[in-house]
């Protein structure tokens, strides 16, 4: 457990974790779901898109819904509890046999996510899919 009592999971390509679909392309941990409610209760509706590494390094960036421009190459890559996450088309092509884990850790969210100022921010952990 973190300070803050969120449990931190490391994700491995070994395992997943207990209670995720190993086949989804996009998941959340227990400490992610919590912390995405806290910001729904605040902000409503919010989006996920995941930083392709500028300004704020790879981390997704969480914003009220509709505020982030989507380019016309942007994938959704799937839903965490009715929130749209989304990546650019090229990094998806990077990314397309990856499971997408969004966790949370203790420290500061990027500068425009929402996820900043609450002493945690969001991170995206990944796994191979499982090949068919």
């Amino acid at each position: 457990m973190s300070q803050s009592g969120t449990t931190i999971t490391c994700v491995t390509d070994d395992g997943s974790i207990e209670g995720i679909d190993p086949n989804t392309r996009v998941a959340a941990t227990e400490g992610a779901l919590a912390l995405l409610n806290e910001i729904k209760e605040r902000h409503g509706e919010v989006m996920f898109h995941q930083s392709g590494g500028c300004c704020d390094g790879s981390s997704p960036m969480c914003y009220s819904k509709g505020e982030f421009p989507l380019g016309s190459t942007d994938v959704m890559m799937g839903e965490i509890d009715g929130t749209e996450f989304y990546i650019s088309g090229p990094q998806f092509e990077a990314w397309k046999h990856t499971q997408v884990i969004l966790d949370v850790v203790p420290g500061r969210g990027g500068m425009f996510s929402l996820d900043n100022g609450t002493e945690r921010r969001f991170l995206v952990r990944s796994r191979l899919l499982p090949q068919d």
